[in-house]
């Protein structure tokens, strides 16, 4: 349930994170990709400003905003750290299964800022096809023994828990989520990330070998555990990546603007902005980041009024907004030209951002198979009913 906000306490919060955006992410950016640092200066700076509990209920000390505010969050973080972004994304995509179904201790943590949580979907044996885990589950001598082989975590290493899933304890079909201690025994990373982009999310993978929890760590039912995916942790994912997407697209408009009108062309004494061919790129360009933001407003407003459309627009914004975000980059490293390969611009790091959630799954391709099936009248996951 979304608390209603007095405007008073909107302002104060916009303005808090706001401050946090360009005195602490935005002038660390530059290092944390550099370095693939881990930005944990901008996590706790985040958490000190209300930001990590804006999801949680005001029971436990959060503030219940919503989706929306939580996309606005993540766009804001989008333009500024790409990492940043996508860590406080996977927190965001992970509480609500905690809210709706962990412990009030842990519920209180993360609603103050004290807790940082992620999931822990993806493994070796299915890639990015999160639905069908390979990962174990058994009970022995009264706890729950977890065996997995996770290939993407992140902010590996750095989170309090993980929404972790598994097969159910009985049967074969289906999933079962539990919450997982970071400090757990048992619980390992097997790797580091040097990767393309999002360098400093953390994202690496975990193993869990012979790892114990107890039988009251489980989220949900036994083999509910897609059930519990699809209905609470999609949605946010999905539109949380849609903004993350838009927040990159914005800061990349908006630095190319500024290239564009602030270079000149001294044997003719005009600026980049006043020859043809440029303004018309440009405007494709805005274009795509405009139809991207109505794109993401028109979802956000079915989710929130309960039309019959919503979840056939949650499945299309991430795919739309993260081939948007490719376009835009690639006309920026285009309109800017040399002067975009060079790091202080800011556009070539965010070209670089701009790969992953074509890769991150769902991934385009299976949500554009998942839009097909869905307006084609077939099941969405067949494979899974099937097996």
């Amino acid at each position: 349930m979304t608390v209603t906000q007095s405007p008073s306490d909107l302002a104060d919060f916009s303005t808090s994170l706001q401050s946090v955006v360009d005195t602490v992410v935005a002038p660390a950016a530059r290092r944390v990709d550099a370095e693939a640092a881990f930005p944990r200066e901008n996590i706790d700076a985040l958490a000190q400003a209300g930001a990590l509990g804006i999801l949680s209920a005001a029971e436990v000390g959060g503030s219940a905003r919503g989706l929306r505010a939580a996309a606005a969050v993540i766009e804001r973080l989008g333009s500024a750290c790409g990492s940043t972004a996508m860590v406080v994304l996977m927190h965001y995509a992970a509480v609500p299964v905690i809210e709706a179904h962990g412990p009030r201790d842990v519920r209180e943590a993360i609603g103050s800022g004290r807790h940082l949580t992620t999931l822990a979907f993806s493994e070796v044996g299915s890639r990015s096809h999160f639905w069908a885990p390979m990962s174990t589950a058994k009970e022995v001598d009264g706890h729950v023994r977890l065996d997995a082989q996770k290939s993407w975590v992140t902010s590996a290493g750095q989170s309090d828990s993980y929404v972790w899933s598994s097969r159910p304890l009985t049967g074969d079909a289906g999933m079962t989520l539990w919450l997982v201690p970071a400090r757990t025994a048992g619980l390992s990373q097997t790797g580091s990330f040097d990767g393309l982009g999002l360098r400093g999310n953390g994202s690496t993978p975990m193993a869990a070998s012979d790892l114990h929890v107890s039988q009251s760590a489980m989220l949900g039912q036994d083999g509910a555990g897609l059930d519990v995916a699809l209905t609470l942790v999609l949605p946010n994912f999905l539109v949380l990546n849609a903004a993350f997407s838009l927040g990159l697209m914005e800061a990349t408009a908006t630095e190319t603007a500024a290239h564009l009108t602030g270079t000149r062309l001294a044997h003719l004494d005009q600026t980049l902005a006043q020859q043809q061919t440029v303004r018309l790129d440009f405007a494709r360009l805005r274009g795509q980041v405009d139809q991207t933001r109505a794109f993401l407003e028109d979802t956000l407003n079915a989710l929130e009024s309960g039309r019959p459309d919503a979840m056939l627009r949650v499945l299309e914004v991430k795919a739309a907004a993260s081939e948007a975000a490719l376009q835009v980059t690639d006309l920026a490293m285009k309109l800017c030209g040399g002067a975009a390969f060079r790091k202080e611009l800011g556009i070539e790091r965010r070209f670089r951002d701009a790969r992953a959630a074509r890769v991150m799954a769902p991934t385009t391709d299976a949500l554009l198979d998942f839009v097909g099936r869905a307006t084609l009248g077939l099941p969405l996951l067949e494979d899974v009913v099937a097996r």
